[in-house]
């Protein structure tokens, strides 16, 4: 048994029709001049009118912002900081995927901040470089299920002059209070239905494969497995299934919660790949993932066995493999990289920085950069 420390999240509303408590998440939180944050393509959508509807009627009217990129960047961290200070806000609402939600926490972290936001990555205890005290409360409010990014203690946001994407660290990231309405999912688009799933599903994968030893995220990571293996075909082809859709954001937070244990090669390719193409980050994933599942076989093919027992799967690793593959043609993911408009310009340059991508350190076999090249080139087609 190792020595290791564990942390698990925060309070969750869940339940269809809740995002009708959310003036008084705020209030509960002591927020009285929110920041709403959203993401571009959210901003004239109904369901985000209704919220801030919501909170006008309870007279916690809040001012927008909805700068925010499909792969958030320091400049839209910077233009959404201007905004906060500029309306002497005490603290932030996150509506709509990982994108706005990761962007909102990290407004929330940074706005109290006096040193530039990559001091504060997940290396060692770079975390505790920043003043605690100064991060205001975030409410984080899913519109997608996939990243899980409500109930994380870290963001992702891309370097524009390195073009790489970097995790910022820090407990205090952690909203103070997510709302999980189902029903704010049903207009998602099918290919956002089928790509945020599949996040979610690679982050319990991921997981549960991570060498690192922690029997609470594995059972947590199954679970949310079965989750989306029973439930997100159905999301995608019925978008009304409030089960479905129900099913797929608990797979989403267990995914979130689960990938403390760590990450791996899937989410390394991808980060690069999406930090320099702009792909959507859970279609890249879904894209890349059978074959960083041939490449962990060696190491992961007892542990997929006894998943598979329990998922119901026969034939061990090569039974979970044909399932995985099968619920990607339900859904429609692509089978190559360069089906994203990914090139192979510079295929040396992204094997070295999926490399250096912290997540790589997860992977249960070790990522060289000749095998991050290789997989590369088996992930474009």
């Amino acid at each position: 048994m190792t020595s290791v420390n564990w942390s698990y999240p925060t309070a969750i509303r869940f339940g269809t029709g809740r995002i009708r408590e959310l003036a008084d998440t705020c209030r509960t939180a002591g927020i009285q001049r929110p920041l709403f944050v959203t993401d571009r393509g959210l901003a004239d959508l109904q369901i985000t009118k209704d919220a801030l509807a919501l909170l006008e009627d309870e007279k916690l009217p809040a001012a927008s912002f909805s700068g925010v990129d499909s792969n958030p960047h320091d400049g839209n961290l910077d233009d959404g900081l201007r905004i906060l200070r500029e309306g002497d806000h005490d603290g932030v609402i996150g509506f709509g995927g990982g994108s706005a939600l990761d962007l909102g926490k990290l407004l929330a972290f940074m706005v109290g901040q006096d040193r530039p936001v990559w001091d504060f990555e997940d290396i060692g205890d770079w975390w505790t470089r920043a003043n605690a005290d100064a991060i205001l409360p975030n409410i984080a409010v899913p519109t997608t299920a996939g990243t899980g990014s409500e109930v994380g203690r870290a963001s992702v946001l891309t370097n524009r002059e390195t073009h790489l994407k970097k995790v910022i660290f820090h407990p205090g990231i952690l909203p103070v209070t997510v709302i999980c309405d189902p029903a704010l999912t049903v207009g998602m688009p099918q290919a956002i239905t089928a790509g945020t799933g599949m996040d979610a599903f690679a982050h319990c994968l991921e997981a549960y494969s991570s060498p690192m030893f922690h029997p609470m995220g594995d059972g947590i990571a199954l679970e949310g497995m079965r989750l989306v293996l029973e439930n997100l075909s159905a999301a995608c082809k019925t978008p009304e299934d409030l089960e479905a859709r129900g099913a797929m954001m608990s797979a989403a937070l267990m995914g979130a919660v689960a990938f403390q244990k760590g990450l791996g090669a899937i989410h390394a390719i991808s980060h690069p790949v999406g930090a320099r193409f702009n792909t959507h980050h859970g279609m890249t994933n879904a894209v890349v993932m059978p074959a960083v599942l041939r490449f962990n076989r060696p190491a992961i093919e007892q542990k997929i066995a006894r998943a598979s027992a329990y998922l119901g799967i026969s034939g061990g690793f090569d039974g979970f493999y044909g399932r995985v593959l099968e619920l990607r043609a339900e859904i429609g993911v692509p089978d190559s990289l360069r089906s994203l408009g990914v090139n192979d310009g510079d295929p040396g340059g992204l094997a070295a920085a999926a490399v250096e991508d912290p997540t790589a350190a997860g992977n249960p076999v070790p990522l060289t950069v000749e095998a991050a090249h290789s997989l590369f080139a088996e992930c474009m087609g």
